[in-house]
């Protein structure tokens, strides 16, 4: 065992929090990844990390390794990425975080895509809306949408994400079509309880803006499953173009409030700032770039 691997062992268990979670996203035994951590240890006769059998924590000497080990691998990562060609085989495992409806419905085709031109590469990949903790988790990147909010991730922008407010029409013939946003108060709405606020935004053409607050039938954590209950004319529905589009197209959904704007946010390639970028998760990122382009596919004719 040389001394990159086990400097790659190290820091992995510095950011999963410990030995044993860090083995568990190295697919190694537990006293396996400890005896490679005390082979560094007694390589570099000082103590890296001082354990007890419930906590560990960095000695100073420890802290300052991890911080150089960072550097050094990221820049043997950067002189291999500069002599490879763009042919050569990935290798390894590709750890991605993606929200579970934007996965489903437009990344199977990328994973597809990118699987088959990089067959030696194993992709692992998480659907869920939760927010993944990266370091924690042993992720090399994650797909986030919205605003970002933590200052310890880096981040690439990869494609719009537009909103719109939508309802069938069975129910505007039923309840009425909203005016203006203050009239949503008085109808059914359909939310999404990963948007912990509740308010939605709307901005007229003068540049005012109308925050609603408007009181739900239906919360639910999933934007596929809020789209199908207002299709059966359940309420309006604040939803990303990605999982309303096809609704649209059909005319099962119909736009409201349209003289008035939404939030534009975007998806981004997100990993930890203080890990470096393995050459395979570059590379999957610029894929994702060149797959998207400048504008999503699923916007053309809805704007």
């Amino acid at each position: 065992m040389g001394q990159l691997e086990e400097m790659r062992i190290f820091i992995r268990v510095v950011e999963a929090g410990g030995i044993g979670k860090a083995a568990e996203q190295l697919n190694l035994a537990k006293s396996a990844v400890s005896r490679r951590l005390s082979d560094l240890e007694s390589r570099l006769a000082c103590k890296l990390i001082q354990r007890t059998t419930r906590t560990s924590s960095l000695t100073e000497a420890g802290q300052l390794y991890y911080e150089r080990a960072l550097k050094v691998l990221e820049s043997i990562e950067e002189m291999n990425s500069s002599i490879r060609n763009d042919e050569q085989q990935l290798r390894g495992t590709l750890r991605v975080a993606v929200p579970l409806s934007f996965g489903l419905a437009h990344l199977t085709g990328v994973f597809d895509q990118f699987a088959k031109q990089h067959p030696e590469l194993t992709l692992q990949i998480d659907l869920s809306d939760r927010e993944v903790d990266m370091v924690e988790e042993g992720f090399d990147l994650a797909f986030r949408i919205g605003q970002l909010k933590d200052a310890l991730i880096q981040a690439r922008k990869l494609v719009p994400i537009r909103l719109i407010l939508c309802a069938s029409p069975d129910y505007l013939q039923e309840y009425g079509t909203p005016e203006v946003p203050e009239d949503l108060k008085e109808h059914k709405v359909l939310h999404y309880t990963g948007d912990k606020t509740g308010v939605w935004h709307l901005t007229d053409s003068e540049g005012y803006s109308h925050p609603v607050q408007a009181s739900g039938q239906i919360y639910a954590n999933n934007g596929d499953f809020l789209r199908k209950m207002a299709v059966s004319g359940h309420g309006i529905i604040l939803s990303p173009t990605f999982i309303a589009w096809e609704s649209l197209q059909k005319g099962e959904l119909v736009q409201v409030l349209k003289e008035y704007n939404l939030p534009l946010i975007h998806a981004y390639a997100v990993y930890p700032q203080n890990r470096y970028l393995s050459n395979k998760a570059r590379v999957f990122i610029d894929f994702l770039v060149e797959y998207f382009g400048d504008k999503a596919y699923w916007d053309e004719g809805l704007f």
